[in-house]
């Protein structure tokens, strides 16, 4: 008695793992995370008032440098080492 084709299901099981694969990569690319940054929040992050005015500080002060009118205050960079240094040896 012969038996053909018994349990075989006409498909090279390479193939069958390969169609397995393809079919797992469609499903996480239907459900995959998205992550959206709401306009209001980019416009913020562009026009933000502390960067504007740093910028404005930062260009004052190099004007300042450049046409040699920059005046170093030496107590109050004294005052502002000792504050800081006395901070980090409190913590």
């Amino acid at each position: 008695m012969k038996i053909h084709n018994f349990g075989v299901t006409g498909m090279n099981p390479y193939k069958k793992q390969m169609a397995k694969t393809n079919a797992q990569m469609q499903k996480a690319q239907l459900g995959s995370d998205k992550i959206e940054i709401s306009n209001t929040a980019k416009e913020l992050q562009q026009n933000s008032s502390v960067i504007v005015d740093r910028q404005k500080k930062l260009e004052a002060i190099q004007k300042q440098i450049e046409t040699g009118t920059y005046k170093v205050d030496p107590e109050k960079v004294a005052k502002s080492m000792v504050d800081f240094f006395s901070k980090k040896n409190d913590q």
